[in-house]
C-alpha cells in the first residue's frame, strides 16, 4: 500500500484484512502512519466467481463456501513527505503494489509522485491503482479525478494500470478491486531450495513492564523470507549485528529459531513469501523499538557481505520528482564528500561520495549494510530539509 499521506492507506488495509495497523502510541496520536504496518488476509472466489476477502462472504456464509485462492500479505507504507525512507524499505519487501489516491484531491499529490517513483527504482511493475474516496465526491469529480489519474499515469511504469475505484470506509468495489489484484499481482515463482535469506523490517520486545526473569520471552523479528525457508531449531546470524566495542567493527548476531508465525499460524517452517515473525532466544533488549530494523538473517556461510564502502554503477534520474506545478528540478552529478541517504532493502544508511568517475562511484557508509553483490541500491540527496530521490546504484563491489 503506497500513496500521499491520508489517501486511506491504513483504512483500505483494514477493509481488507480486517487489522488497522496503526498500532503505535505516536501514530494514534497523530493519526498518520510512521512505521511500517503489517496485515494478513485470504482471497476467495465464490461458486458464481464473485471475489472476496476473508470473513467478507458476500452472502455472510463461511469462508469455507468458497475457494481460496491465496493467502496474501500486506505491507501498510507510511505516505508523509519526511517518511520516505521507511516507504523505501516496504517497497523492498513488495512482490507487487496498490497504489492508492484520493478522488478529494488533485492528483498528483507530491507523495503520490514520490512513491510511484520509488516502485519504479524497486523495479516494481505489478501495480494496480486506487481510486478511493469516491464516497465524498460527486459524481462529476469522480470522473474528472479518474481523468487526472489516468493523465498522470501517462507514460509511467503504471500507464497500464488498472484503476479500481473504491470505498474503502464503505467496501465499495472491493470485489473489483481483488479481482484486479489477481490479475495483475501473480505469486512469484521461489524455489525453496535457495539459499535462506530474510529482510528484517520489525523486531519487538513483547515483554510486559515488570515480568520476572523466569516469565521473560526472547525478542522477536519480523520481516519477509525472500529466498529459501527457515525451519525452527534452525541456526541463524543477523547481519550487519552489533558494534564491537573498542575498535568498531561490527559482528553478526548468532541465535535459534525458537518458533515461527505466518498469517497468526504456528508454523513449522517458512518459506520465501508473505511475512512472518521469527521467536528468538535474543536479549529483548537487543529487539526493542525496530532495533534489529535493515538487518539480514540467514545461516551459517548463506550470509551475503557486509559493506562498509560501496562501489556502485550508477543510474541517476534526469529530474527529481516534484508534486507541484513547478518544472521539476534536474538532478545534478554527484559531487565529492556530498552525503547520501542509501537504502538497501530494509536497511538505511548514510554515505559519503569518496570518488566519482563518470557512471561509477564509492560511497563509505556511516552504518554498514549487508547485501548481495549486484544489488540494488536507492540514493537520496538532502534538499532543503528533508531528502529526495535522485536515482539508484547496483553494488559493484
Amino acid at each position: 500500500m503506497v500513496g500521499h499521506v491520508d489517501h486511506g492507506k491504513t483504512t483500505l488495509t483494514q477493509a481488507l484484512s480486517g487489522v488497522w495497523t496503526d498500532t503505535h502510541s505516536e501514530e494514534r496520536k497523530r493519526g498518520i502512519s510512521i512505521k511500517l504496518g503489517y496485515a494478513d488476509t485470504a482471497f476467495y472466489k465464490t461458486v458464481d466467481g464473485r471475489f472476496y476477502a476473508k470473513g467478507k462472504h458476500p452472502e455472510d456464509r463461511d469462508d469455507s463456501d468458497g475457494e481460496l485462492l491465496r493467502v496474501v500479505s500486506f505491507v501498510d507504507a507510511p505516505g508523509h513527505e519526511t517518511l520516505m525512507a521507511v516507504m523505501i524499505s516496504g517497497a523492498s519487501i513488495m512482490d507487487g503494489a496498490m497504489l492508492l489516491i484520493a478522488a478529494t484531491e488533485k492528483c498528483p499529490q507530491p507523495q503520490t509522485r514520490e512513491h510511484l517513483a520509488a516502485l519504479q527504482i524497486a523495479g516494481i511493475e505489478n501495480i494496480v491503482v486506487v481510486q478511493n474516496k469516491i464516497d465524498i465526491v460527486t459524481r462529476e469529480r469522480a470522473v474528472e479525478s479518474y481523468g487526472e489519474i489516468k493523465e498522470f499515469l501517462s507514460g509511467t511504469i503504471a500507464e497500464g494500470a488498472p484503476i479500481i475505484p473504491v470505498s474503502a470506509h464503505h467496501d465499495v468495489n472491493l470485489d473489483i478491486l481483488i479481482q484486479a489484484i489477481e490479475d495483475v499481482i501473480p505469486t512469484p515463482d521461489r524455489s525453496s531450495d535457495e539459499t535462506g535469506l530474510m529482510y528484517v523490517a520489525r523486531s519487538f520486545d513483547t515483554n510486559r513492564p515488570g515480568s520476572r526473569p523466569a516469565e521473560l520471552q526472547g525478542g522477536i523479528i519480523g520481516g519477509s523470507i525472500v529466498e529459501g525457508s527457515f525451519s525452527i531449531g534452525d541456526s541463524i546470524l543477523i547481519a550487519p549485528g552489533r558494534r564491537v566495542q573498542g575498535d568498531g567493527s561490527w559482528e553478526p548476531i548468532r541465535t535459534t529459531i525458537e518458533s515461527v508465525k505466518g498469517g497468526g499460524i504456528d508454523l513449522e517452517s517458512v518459506h520465501a513469501g508473505g511475512l512472518c515473525g521469527i521467536a528468538t532466544p535474543m536479549d529483548p533488549v537487543s529487539t526493542k523499538a525496530d532495533e534489529l530494523s535493515g538487518q539480514v538473517m540467514a545461516r551459517e556461510g548463506e550470509l551475503p557481505p557486509v559493506w562498509k564502502d560501496l562501489d556502485l554503477e550508477l543510474e541517476l534520474l534526469d529530474n527529481m520528482v516534484s508534486g507541484g506545478e513547478n518544472a521539476p528540478e534536474k538532478v545534478r552529478p554527484l559531487q565529492p564528500n556530498e552525503m547520501l541517504m542509501v537504502n538497501s532493502a530494509t536497511a538505511t544508511s548514510v554515505g559519503t561520495v569518496s570518488s566519482i568517475k563518470g557512471s561509477k562511484a564509492t560511497l563509505q557508509l556511516r552504518l554498514p549494510i549487508c547485501a548481495k553483490s549486484g544489488s540494488r541500491i536507492t540514493l537520496s540527496r538532502r534538499v532543503g530539509s528533508r531528502w529526495r530521490l535522485i536515482g539508484h546504484g547496483s553494488i559493484t563491489g
